[in-house]
């Protein structure tokens, strides 16, 4: 996966090298803000409504002053300029920042949403079923936060980040976060999931999950074509006793786990979800 050797910076396309923050960014001191990420194919952002719906309701509660001229249509122009310009809208990962300018914890210097926009080609394959599934386990040094701010994609990463790199380390693909409860929340980079007796089950937002949009997408075609589906508690328990494991995801979709920890699973009925209803956003 290659990266654009152009980047958007508040209103300007320039070289990655010539890109540049203060020493005092409130991001970088704080993690002062949020990201999208998103997913070019042939040229057009997939579920494009959904990442802005929940980029704008992410900003207002984080406060940012919006100025007249940032809107979805103005974000989503760009993001389509710089995957041209990189030779990339065939297909690509996006990532879009909006992150508070200078400032101590107490005194901002402003509300402004500063914005950075990064993209990176993608592979063909990338978008294809994982025949081979996911190895994952429980990632137990961090726990994720379950309040007001728990569903949101801001820059304060660390939990995950730290999952990540003990990912690496034990030679896994994917890592699963608890919430105080000891239940499920989410992953370092998905959404999880869970197929028992026939249901479908992710964790609801209150149990501290990120409000993914692959998630709402798949919750909302789930229950209009009419298979069960629930957002509810995950325990342990039940995760050990599902008949199947899975994440989702902007960038894959549908990404099956044939184990966690010591428990396997099978990936009986998941291809065909992926086929139905992931498949048809990739053409």
């Amino acid at each position: 996966m290659s990266a654009g050797a152009f980047v958007f910076l508040d209103g300007q396309l320039l070289k990655a090298d010539k890109a540049s923050v203060s020493v005092n960014n409130r991001s970088f001191r704080y993690g002062d803000g949020c990201f999208e990420t998103m997913k070019v194919v042939k040229g057009k952002l997939v579920l494009s409504k959904f990442h802005m719906e929940r980029l704008f309701t992410t900003l207002h509660r984080l406060q940012f002053d919006l100025p007249g001229y940032f809107t979805a249509e103005y974000l989503e122009d760009w993001v389509i300029k710089l995957v041209e310009k990189n030779q990339q809208q065939k297909l690509a990962r996006i990532r879009l920042m909006v992150f508070r300018g200078d400032g101590g914890l107490y005194d901002p210097v402003n509300h402004f949403p500063h914005c950075l926009i990064q993209t990176w080609s993608l592979q063909p394959a990338q978008q294809a079923w994982n025949e081979n599934g996911l190895v994952t386990d429980i990632y137990r040094d961090a726990v994720k936060a379950v309040d007001s701010f728990s569903s949101l994609k801001h820059n304060n990463y660390l939990p995950y980040a730290m999952a990540a790199l003990w990912v690496k380390r034990q030679q896994l693909n994917e890592a699963i976060l608890l919430n105080p409860s000891g239940n499920l929340a989410d992953a370092t980079i998905h959404n999880v999931w869970i197929m028992q007796g026939g249901v479908l089950k992710t964790p609801a937002l209150s149990e501290g999950a990120v409000d993914g949009v692959m998630r709402r997408y798949l919750l909302e075609q789930f229950q209009r074509a009419g298979l069960p589906v629930e957002t509810s508690s995950i325990s342990l328990e039940m995760l050990e006793q599902a008949d199947g494991l899975f994440f989702t995801n902007s960038i894959h979709g549908i990404r099956w786990a044939r184990s966690c920890g010591n428990t396997q699973y099978s990936a009986h009925r998941l291809q065909e979800l992926f086929q139905d209803f992931v498949a048809p956003l990739w053409r």
